[in-house]
């Protein structure tokens, strides 16, 4: 989708239109996360800090952004591109992989089939998508970005290398500024550079990712489109508009954390053993950098119930003997397995009656289904959020 997030805000406010846009938090940590056409001709994009963003162009009107909107409208156009196959990979809300082999006699040549996407995207949601196509998916991903905006772009098999060759060595998969920076110190500035290079500078340079870098930049790419890809973790953070030291603040942060987990494992019909808490410290360490704190524990039954996984998420609180300031917080589940299983708590006094809160969250998933995730909640409120995410999250209502 082209800038997405965006687009439907202007889509939904006439006002907007015509103007520079973008989603995200306006706040001195707030980070850009869609800008719309017009804002990118002042060099703004997404995950930009806001301050730049607004330094740039002091024109720019923030949004806060409506993920239940964004959420709805993304389901809407996966809809529509499982009438086409359903061979469907969602790579975040508005992006998503299609495998089209075989559905040449009843669809007709992918470029057609594109095409007809485009024009159903549009008339039954006023928004633009931008397509690639080719053989293979990382071809087909960097085909649709230059086709942006509003565009279709196709590669044949036979003109894949053609395409590549004169790329930056940075479009191939895996290669970020480090890998890039030192490719380039040995010459290899282009994917056709890279597809030449000998394995003995790839393997010096960035070991054997070096030589899976150079099969990418030869086309070949082996990767199948994964509609059905289990979920390994489910996980819930934010980087907070300000820096909390308040421990009793932190923990209304994870159980609300924890809440949404865990009713997102219920939708899904899932349980975990694994919970993690992330921690990101306040304190720079130069370019973009934290101090990041991980603290584990693995449960001895399963569970998909919120109390059970802010009870651990506070014991693990008290182990990470956080010192400083935290900038983000996050807690995941992980270790998932089908269906639910009943749990006690770790310690006897904060021990529940399972059956009861099990009934209890039966009731409160049912009316959150019915009018949404903010429609009922257990006293935890709301966690104040730096920006917004593009990431498909597994279970995850309007």
């Amino acid at each position: 989708m082209d800038a997405f997030f965006a687009a439907i805000e202007q889509r939904d406010d006439p006002g907007l239109r015509g103007k520079p846009v973008v989603v995200g938090g306006a706040s001195a940590r707030g980070v850009v996360a869609a800008a719309s056409y017009e804002a990118r001709k002042f060099g703004i994009h997404s995950a930009m800090p806001s301050v730049e963003a607004r330094r740039r162009c002091p024109e720019l009107i923030f949004v806060r952004g409506r993920m239940n909107v964004y959420r709805r409208e993304s389901r809407r156009i996966f809809e529509i591109f499982r009438r086409f196959t359903p061979r469907v990979e969602g790579l975040s809300l508005d992006e998503a992989f299609l495998d089209l082999a075989g559905t040449e006699q009843l669809l007709g040549a992918p470029a057609r089939v594109g095409e007809k996407l485009r024009r159903e995207v549009r008339a039954e949601t006023g928004l633009a998508v931008s397509v690639g196509i080719a053989p293979v998916k990382m071809v087909a991903k960097i085909a649709s970005d230059m086709a942006k905006p509003d565009g279709l772009l196709e590669v044949a098999p036979a003109a894949v290398g053609a395409f590549l060759d004169p790329l930056p060595v940075g479009r191939i998969w895996g290669i970020g500024p480090g890998a890039r920076s030192r490719l380039e110190r040995v010459g290899i500035r282009t994917v056709g550079d890279l597809a030449r290079a000998s394995e003995e500078v790839l393997t010096r340079e960035l070991g054997s990712r070096g030589l899976e870098a150079a099969r990418l930049a030869r086309g070949e790419d082996v990767r199948e489109v994964e509609p059905y890809r289990e979920a390994k973790s489910y996980g819930e953070e934010n980087t907070f508009e300000r820096d909390i030291s308040a421990r009793r603040e932190l923990e209304k942060v994870i159980r609300a954390h924890a809440e949404a987990v865990a009713r997102r494992l219920r939708r899904d019909g899932v349980s975990g053993r694994g919970v993690t808490l992330k921690l990101k410290l306040a304190r720079p360490l130069g370019a973009g950098r934290y101090p990041l704190v991980t603290r584990s524990l693995t449960l001895r039954q399963p569970t998909r119930d919120g109390a059970e996984i802010a009870r651990v998420g506070r014991l693990l609180l008290t182990r990470a003997a956080l010192r400083e300031p935290v900038r983000l917080l996050g807690v995941s589940v992980s270790r998932i397995e089908s269906g639910e299983t009943s749990q006690l708590g770790l310690l006897d006094a904060e021990r529940a009656a399972p059956e009861s809160r099990a009934r209890l969250n039966r009731v409160v998933d049912e009316i959150q289904d019915r009018f949404g995730d903010r429609s009922l909640a257990r006293g935890v409120g709301e966690v104040a959020r730096a920006g917004l995410s593009l990431q498909i999250k597994r279970g995850e209502g309007a």
